[in-house]
């Protein structure tokens, strides 16, 4: 089993930076798919970045286009947590954000809630206009 716990969330003005972690617990998860999800008011839990192995010495890295050029996935598999660098952050980015792992070998970033095994509580993220 694996816990998750997120943290680093808050409330932010327009264009602020906030940096979001996942701490591991339980197993380490530098072989797992690794993801960051949000859930805005209304909507469907959506894929935002996340880390895929190639069960070598690669990970992938993707992100959703909406947050491309603004956040940065990050792991630090000596701390067994992973990172999300949010800048320039919009109030569309306002939303619950999710750490997700998987623990198979794809060969790619799953950006399914489905794929994911293990999740965290969630840690809000509240962008002010």
């Amino acid at each position: 089993q694996v816990q998750l716990v997120e943290s680093g969330g808050g409330l932010v003005q327009a264009g602020g930076s906030l940096r979001l972690s996942c701490a591991a617990s339980g197993r380490p998860i530098s072989n797992y798919g690794v993801a960051w999800f949000r859930r805005a008011p209304g909507k469907e839990r959506a894929f935002v970045a996340g880390s895929g192995w190639d069960g070598g010495y690669t990970y992938f890295v993707d992100y959703a286009d909406s947050v491309k050029g603004r956040f940065t996935f990050s792991r630090d598999n000596t701390k067994n947590t992973v990172y999300l660098q949010m800048n320039s952050l919009k109030p569309e980015d306002t939303a619950v954000y999710y750490c997700a792992a998987d623990p198979r070998l794809r060969g790619k970033v799953p950006m399914t809630p489905d794929e994911y095994d293990y999740w965290g509580q969630g840690t809000q993220v509240t962008v002010s206009s």
